[in-house]
């Protein structure tokens, strides 16, 4: 990551919550490739995918993680990434 990526990103660790989720949301679609499928078969697919997960998870069949230790993964993983690069 250069210098300017690096600064751009302190700026947005500094920002409130619901900013950073704005940036990193306007970010990811940035990537995004124009859609080759029917969004109607993709939010399909995707509703199939959130009850059959649900449906584990109401079964006792995945527990799940707690949202404190994904986030705590992640932000080592950020952290280590921006100090190697």
């Amino acid at each position: 990551m250069n210098n300017r990526a690096q600064t751009l990103l302190r700026e947005s660790l500094a920002l409130a919550p619901d900013e950073r989720a704005d940036v990193a949301a306007e970010l990811l679609a940035s990537l995004d490739e124009p859609p080759t499928e029917d969004p109607v078969a993709v939010q399909t697919a995707w509703a199939k995918e959130i009850e059959r997960r649900a449906r584990r998870v109401m079964a006792g069949e995945s527990a799940g993680e707690p949202w404190e230790e994904v986030r705590e993964r992640i932000a080592r993983r950020v952290t280590w990434k921006w100090q190697n690069d």
